[in-house]
């Protein structure tokens, strides 16, 4: 399959009802307000104290966190007026609370609905805007050191739920990989580890496996490695280069979310697949882009495009000799990088109701 340029275009149906432009643009903005709002209170802990101790005057509220009451009062009126806080009495001891889907998705790092995070990359990437600019108009790009913590924490906090609750029973469902996976002693690789918590969860599932976690951040390596000890996860090691990383050979590697981000994905590929046992799989998850560009695109199309442009393509753009992927990589363009890296088969996995995540198996 070729890749899809952005010449190829799917036709709109003409009677498609449109929203005036003018009042979509001030929604978007209202929307990116609201979103920077999520990052205060993330951040300053208030979503995690009404959380725990149920309804709280702002005052209350700003006490128990050692924050100011004057801005946790319009704080907490603006987010019951975005519907994200419930308001529960009027007058001056008007109370503040999280409902239970308010929790899952501003609270719980075990929820899949926890989103968060998405505010902490959406600032990330708002407080880079003057590097963005001066990449985007001289070259370059901006760096995931650049983007800094609230990046690298945020994509880890929102994956680590569906990596912990789902991945390890969606892989179980498919033979051949539950197969590998449960073999004594098996060496599985996760290239592009980030915080670890898929070798984590995997080794936690797969308890006789050996799993090697690899990522070229090292700050992300070091927080994987802590996470490992913490959940005393012992057949999972942590290393920042492929180089460090034991021979193999390799009965099976992960890319989860990673390959699209990587300057040289063929480079990547290519020694993933020499260093993999005869009948080794590769197993690329990726964000389910689609096959054809249409616009306009579907709710998830812009979230990719959005993280493509403030992220993953001024990431990719950062280093000499970049390919330039971005985050909307298409199932032409992965086929293409897996041929030019040696594999015969490329096959979408049946793994379905993962995020807006595919699976695909190279091998």
């Amino acid at each position: 399959m070729d890749d899809t340029r952005a010449t190829d275009v799917a036709p709109v149906a003409d009677d498609e009802p449109r929203e005036p432009l003018a009042d979509r643009v001030f929604e978007v903005g209202v929307a990116a307000m609201e979103c920077l709002s999520i990052h205060l209170g993330d951040k300053l802990g208030w979503y995690r104290e009404l959380a725990a101790s149920g309804p709280l005057t702002p005052a209350d509220l700003a006490a128990r966190t050692r924050t100011q009451e004057r801005y946790a009062r319009e704080w907490c009126e603006q987010q019951a007026v975005a519907g994200f806080l419930v308001a529960d009495e009027t007058g001056p001891d008007r109370r503040f609370r999280l409902d239970d889907e308010g929790v899952a998705v501003f609270t719980d790092a075990a929820s899949t609905d926890f989103l968060a995070p998405l505010a902490r990359f959406v600032t990330a990437a708002t407080v880079q805007a003057p590097a963005l600019l001066d990449a985007y108009r001289d070259g370059g790009g901006v760096s995931w050191d650049q983007l800094g913590d609230d990046v690298r924490a945020g994509q880890a906090d929102m994956n680590r739920p569906w990596f912990e609750q789902v991945l390890p029973g969606e892989l179980a469902a498919v033979p051949h990989l539950h197969e590998i996976l449960s073999r004594p002693g098996a060496l599985v690789a996760d290239v592009g580890c980030g915080f670890g918590w898929s070798t984590i969860a995997l080794a936690r599932a797969y308890p006789q496996a050996r799993f090697v976690g690899v990522d070229v951040d090292a700050p992300s390596v070091e927080a994987a490695r802590v996470n490992a000890l913490d959940a005393g996860t012992v057949n999972a090691t942590f290393e920042t280069s492929w180089q460090d990383a034991p021979a193999g050979p390799y009965d099976l590697a992960f890319l989860f979310e990673c390959l699209h981000d990587m300057p040289h994905p063929v480079d990547v590929l290519t020694e993933v697949r020499a260093s993999l046992a005869d009948g080794g799989r590769v197993v690329v998850m990726d964000e389910a882009a689609d096959d054809v560009y249409t616009a306009p695109g579907d709710q998830v199309q812009r979230a990719l495009y959005g993280y493509s442009v403030l992220c993953c393509l001024p990431d990719s753009l950062s280093h000499v000799g970049s390919v330039g992927t971005g985050t909307v990589m298409r199932r032409g363009t992965l086929a293409r990088y897996a041929r030019q890296a040696g594999f015969a088969v490329v096959e979408d996995l049946p793994i379905e109701d993962f995020g807006f995540w595919r699976f695909t198996e190279l091998r």
